[in-house]
């Protein structure tokens, strides 16, 4: 369906071609080029990270990440349940074993109790994980305090999967500048976007050095084309960079706008029975991606997939919340930690329209779609 409002559209800022004319001017077409540099620079400065490397995809920076750490076939990675399969896969890529865990109900993100349930059963039988794939979902921030001290308590690598949540802050630092490394994604969809690809961020060279290494085939520095280690194609290009260097000038204002949206929303629905929107913790700062919701005790029988219809049929894109991993086909046998509270919001939460360019009067009509949803199901209740 080609929808009228869509869930997360990109949103050009108008500085980016000057970037692309200098890549085709210069003839910089590949995954090498002063845009990239320039990027990877403009990251660390915003994020207050200390190195960055730009990259093809977002799933490519956590297969790196992972790489660097050493990952390999049986080592066991922790990681939410409830999130994009992407978060995911690259577990798999590397041989290793995943474990899900639940999470908790306000941010919705890992939950720090299911997390030490899991690591200590492991230790137990001795089998320590190697790592932790947080996930900042949404754009909001986890509780990092809480998983920081578990993860300093039994000496477990953090990887935080920060696709969705460039511009979020924990205790006024950037999301994805806490653990080992963290990952950001520019795909079409996300808050600012170079139309694909992603980053790894960490304060330590020397995985960033690997993961640069990595990223480009594994070349050792010879003369001639030698590799020692498997190495993968996930560079990004010098154009793509400079579209990213153009989103970059926005990004404040892309973060404003999205908080805007999350604004009027709470505020036209404020008095719809049962329902509630993810919640930020104390401290934080979510860039909200995107705009999510809760709906409980089965409040005028209103469903998230009755929304999802009614909005769909006026030409409004929305989505369900994220099927957990725990609950995908891929995952049916791999281990999971805690209760139901990533099922609960699986089967109750949705998604609502939460682009830049969103204005005010189409924030007041999905909102009319959704309370009128909400009548007609109470009188048919």
């Amino acid at each position: 369906m080609r929808y009228r409002i869509w869930l997360s559209p990109p949103h050009m800022g108008g500085g980016e071609m000057k970037y692309i004319e200098q890549a085709f001017s210069s003839n910089w077409i590949a995954p090498a080029g002063p845009n990239i540099v320039r990027f990877e620079n403009e990251l660390v400065q915003y994020t207050g990270g200390k190195y960055a490397v730009a990259l093809a995809s977002g799933t490519a920076a956590i297969h790196l990440a992972l790489c660097a750490l050493d990952i390999s076939k049986g080592d066991i990675v922790l990681c939410q349940s409830l999130t994009f399969v992407a978060t995911a896969n690259p577990i798999l890529y590397l041989g290793a074993t995943p474990v899900f865990v639940d999470s908790e109900p306000a941010t919705w993100n890992i939950c720090p109790e299911a997390l030490e349930t899991a690591i200590r059963y492991y230790l137990i039988r001795n089998k320590k994980p190697k790592a932790l794939i947080c996930v900042h979902l949404y754009g909001m921030p986890c509780l990092m305090e809480d998983l920081l001290a578990v993860c300093y308590r039994y000496g477990i690598a953090l990887i935080e999967d920060a696709a969705e949540a460039l511009g979020s802050e924990y205790k006024r630092k950037q999301a994805g500048t806490f653990g080992e490394m963290g990952i950001i994604s520019f795909n079409g969809n996300k808050i600012i976007t170079t139309s694909g690809g992603g980053a790894l961020l960490s304060d330590s060279k020397v995985l960033t050095d690997k993961a640069r290494y990595f990223s480009t085939q594994s070349k050792d520095p010879t003369p001639y084309f030698q590799h020692s280690e498997l190495g993968y194609n996930y560079a990004m290009s010098n154009v793509c960079a400079g579209i990213g260097r153009g989103q970059m000038e926005v990004l404040n204002e892309r973060v404003a706008a999205r908080r805007a949206n999350f604004d009027l929303y709470s505020h036209y629905l404020k008095d719809v029975p049962g329902l509630s929107f993810q919640q930020e913790p104390d401290g934080a700062k979510s860039n909200r991606w995107l705009v999510s919701l809760q709906l409980t005790g089965n409040a005028c029988a209103l469903t998230p997939e009755s929304i999802r219809l009614a909005l769909s049929g006026k030409g409004v894109e929305s989505r369900r919340v994220w099927k957990p991993m725990h609950l995908q086909p891929l995952y049916k046998i791999a281990p999971y930690f805690g209760g139901d509270v990533a099922e609960d919001l699986f089967e109750n939460g949705i998604c609502l329209p939460s682009g830049s360019q969103l204005t005010s009067e189409e924030v007041s009509e999905i909102c009319e779609i959704i309370m009128e949803t909400a009548q007609k199901q109470k009188s048919c209740s």
